[in-house]
């Protein structure tokens, strides 16, 4: 007589998904504290935590490092942060993601498991590859944006590590969230959210204090070291940015608008996984430090991605003269026209770009000798290098004897040096094959968005009624507005919010395009667009062409615009008194 099996036990069901996803972000580039990625593992909970080390100017030096050496081209610092980071994630079974990859995700991921064998800890690595697009004639580099599918890929694969290559920003908060909550390319409005999450966190510190309009309002000792960012993600893609408990920043709603405001512009923010719709974002206190995000939109993305294309861009040099005490004008007129006889004299002909740019940082009747000097500063650029080495260098310091009272530099001029440039261009999604590469060693293609839908602008909003007609006092934007701007390859952005609806009544129809440009005169001969983003009371102003050739070619004064937006703020106009009540400030003005 046989045995006879009874049923067959009921398979164990599966373990029910945490309610919330905490991910933290330990750098916003490549150079941010190093003890960050030791600091968040450390500090409390955490699921995951990202790394964003790529800006667009990080691709070029990238590059000219893996033109040395073609092993290398990614973040090495990732690699020395991770000799105690691995063990202590492994510790706490917290997933790393990290875009340090840069120009070669598959080199670094090696060298992480390297490391997991060097240093006795079990580590499971994958990789994301495929932004790289064939390089045009006369370019360095040339990298797609991808999305988050792919990281989302090596983690459902059971990935520990994750490092790629060119992705968005945003990208290292959609993977990992749409990985945990099993979202699909038709989650939209739960991307969207995740998006706007990782777009607060990518900039580390920015969204806890740093380089805050308002820092001046918090205790300094919680700004001393502010606290690295975490999101609290929940399954319809809402959140609540905040910081492990005890550590430094602030974590408030001017400043996550504020970092919400930084490097974007109109309504749409486009990803290759999602367009969030920014005037849908709604930000309410949580609590101390805990701002909650949620009621964001989001449209399929473009057809198109963003592709970045670095290359060499020709030679520059700078000379910095010091001019002291009397007659500052006319010291500076001396010496360029000394410098333009002396070029001319020479029998070369002079470079293909020179610019003088004098800061009047002088003081009348100075107590010190530096308080009593201005800054004369020359920058030259050619497609030559001899054009702007010691033709330049040796004309400004033969100078030394000869010219105004005063005479000297803040160093010596050197041969010049070799500039970069950025550009940013559309390409077919289609163009850029996204590959996961998953800790098995198969290689998973990621296909494209099946939905697109093609950018374009929002009709405008509504403004609010106009703030009432009554007296006003000149004084400084700045005391009833927050900014903060950055760079766009050769644009910038500048993101400008109040805190009360008193004072977006008035900002929204006084801030127009006309008086950003008479208060910024720097862009008055410029392109510049204005967007209203009525749920954060802001205005994001996009300024084209402002840098020139963009940040690595160093075209002006602050070449990443990162102080524009204060400049902005120190500017003085006619601000209703009604808005002024309670603010104490000596450069109030009648």
């Amino acid at each position: 007589m046989s045995a006879h099996a009874g049923p067959a036990p009921e398979a164990a069901p599966a373990p029910a998904l945490a309610p919330v996803l905490r991910i933290g972000n330990a750098s916003g580039f490549y150079g941010d504290r190093f003890d960050a990625l030791r600091d968040m593992l450390t500090g409390g909970p955490l699921d995951v935590l990202t790394g964003d080390y790529l800006a667009e100017l990080t691709m070029l030096i990238l590059g000219r490092s893996r033109l040395k050496d073609p092993r290398k081209g990614y973040a090495t610092t990732f690699l020395r942060q991770l000799e105690e980071g691995l063990g202590l994630a492994h510790e706490r079974g917290v997933k790393i993601v990290a875009n340090a990859g840069g120009l070669n995700p598959a080199g670094l991921a090696d060298a992480v498991r390297q490391l997991g064998d060097k240093v006795g800890v079990p580590v499971t690595v994958a990789h994301v590859e495929g932004d790289s697009l064939p390089v045009p004639d006369g370019f360095l580099t040339a990298n797609a944006y991808l999305g988050g599918s792919g990281i989302a890929a090596c983690l459902r694969a059971g990935a520990d590590v994750v490092v790629t290559g060119r992705v968005t920003d945003a990208a290292l908060v959609t993977g990992p969230a749409a990985a945990h909550f099993g979202w699909g390319p038709d989650d939209l409005d739960a991307l969207a959210g995740a998006v706007v999450a990782g777009h607060v966190l990518e900039c580390g510190t920015q969204a806890t204090g740093g380089n805050h309009a308002f820092f001046g309002e918090y205790d300094p000792a919680r700004l001393r070291r502010p606290g690295f960012p975490l999101a609290e993600i929940h399954a319809d893609g809402s959140s609540v940015i905040t910081k492990h408990d005890g550590t430094g920043g602030v974590v408030d709603l001017s400043t996550v608008t504020a970092q919400l405001l930084y490097e974007t512009g109109g309504a749409r923010y486009a990803g290759p996984d999602v367009t969030a719709r920014l005037d849908t974002v709604r930000l309410t206190s949580d609590g101390p430090d805990r701002v909650r995000i949620d009621g964001v939109r989001g449209e399929a993305p473009p057809p198109t991605l963003k592709a970045g294309l670095t290359r060499l861009g020709g030679w520059r040099n700078e000379v910095v003269f010091v001019l002291t005490g009397l007659d500052i004008e006319a010291k500076a007129a001396l010496v360029r026209d000394q410098f333009a006889d002396a070029l001319e004299r020479g029998g070369t002909r002079p470079p293909a770009e020179v610019r003088w740019e004098l800061s009047r940082t002088d003081h009348a009747d100075a107590d010190t000798e530096e308080r009593a000097s201005a800054l004369l500063r020359l920058v030259v650029r050619d497609q030559d290098a001899e054009a702007v080495g010691r033709t330049v260098s040796g004309a400004a310091i033969e100078l030394a004897l000869g010219s105004y009272p005063g005479f000297h530099v803040t160093a010596p001029p050197g041969k010049g040096a070799p500039y970069g440039v950025f550009e940013a261009r559309p390409v077919p999604a289609a163009e850029a094959e996204h590959l996961a590469v998953l800790p098995d060693g198969n290689r998973l293609v990621i296909k494209p968005s099946g939905i697109t839908q093609e950018l374009a602008e929002v009709e405008p909003p509504p403004l609010p009624d106009p703030y009432p007609s009554t007296a006003t006092r000149r004084v400084p934007l700045g005391l009833i507005a927050g900014a903060r701007s950055g760079d766009k390859g050769g644009d910038a952005n500048v993101g400008v919010w109040v805190r009360d609806d008193a004072a977006w009544r008035w900002l929204a129809h006084e801030l127009s395009v006309e008086r950003f440009k008479e208060l910024l005169p720097e862009t008055a001969g410029l392109t510049v667009v204005r967007h209203v983003l009525p749920n954060l009371r802001a205005l994001n102003f996009t300024v084209h062409g402002l840098l020139g050739e963009g940040v690595a070619a160093q075209a002006r004064f602050d070449p990443q615009a990162k102080a524009l937006g204060e400049w902005l703020r120190s500017r003085r106009l006619p601000v209703p008194v009604g808005l002024l009540e309670g603010i104490e400030d000596p450069e109030v003005t009648a």
